[in-house]
């Protein structure tokens, strides 16, 4: 019988109905396979709204908006805070000054294991506020190689479909081709899934071109930090 509890875990979900449940999904499997009984408080985000600052540019605006979903984790006894998706990142200079808890950053994550790896040259797939911002500028010294116009507008328009339910076949399809693309023409050495929502479509059985899944690096070091004495 597990004993052992975990930290409490305030996680702002909502912004991808799928990110939302693969992140509480994979976090109860693998906390619990560890002798643990995870604890996590989940408050909903309207994805839609919260794109909508980006879109405008209100990057302050995104912060307060997190920040008070964050206060109402902690209200509840939330220790540490994350996000389910990457976009939202492009507000963390601001939020952790307005978060009343930890935070808990993806996108540092992914950038110490690029370093860890000693990657050079990556591409990415996931929403053009991700990508056109090489990941806010935070990736570290490495260079992204950067789709072509179109290719950027297929790849977000996809990715922003993939998070309403409501993609096809043929559009992970075409994703699959540009990361093929990105590698043999553009010589990236790794493929980075830049958005959770992506997780409904390519896992390690499918995935046939060198990528890095970045949810699963947050996922394991969330649960790094909620079993840390």
């Amino acid at each position: 019988m597990r004993t052992k509890e975990t930290r409490v875990l305030g996680l702002v979900g909502g912004l991808g109905p799928f990110a939302t449940t693969h992140y509480y999904s994979a976090l109860v499997r693998d906390i619990e396979a560890k002798g643990y009984i995870p604890r996590l408080i989940v408050a909903h985000a309207d994805a839609d709204f919260a794109r909508s600052f980006v879109e405008r540019g209100d990057i302050d605006g995104l912060a307060h908006y997190l920040a008070n979903l964050t206060k109402q984790t902690a209200a509840g006894g939330a220790e540490v805070t994350a996000f389910v998706a990457i976009t939202p990142h492009i507000c963390v200079q601001q939020f952790v000054l307005l978060s009343p808890l930890p935070f808990i950053d993806m996108v540092s994550e992914v950038a110490d294991e690029v370093r860890r790896r000693g990657l050079k040259r990556i591409a990415m797939l996931g929403t053009r506020f991700t990508v056109e911002s090489r990941m806010f500028g935070r990736i570290g010294d490495v260079e992204v190689v950067m789709p072509k116009p179109d290719e950027m507008d297929f790849i977000h328009r996809a990715y922003l479909d993939m998070v309403a339910e409501r993609h096809t076949p043929q559009q992970v399809e075409g994703l699959r081709r540009l990361a093929h693309t990105f590698v043999k023409r553009d010589g990236a050495e790794m493929v980075l899934l830049a958005g959770t929502d992506l997780m409904m479509e390519f896992n390690a059985a499918n995935i046939d071109f060198p990528a890095l899944d970045c949810a699963a690096l947050h996922i394991e070091a969330i649960i790094k930090r909620l079993l840390a004495s």
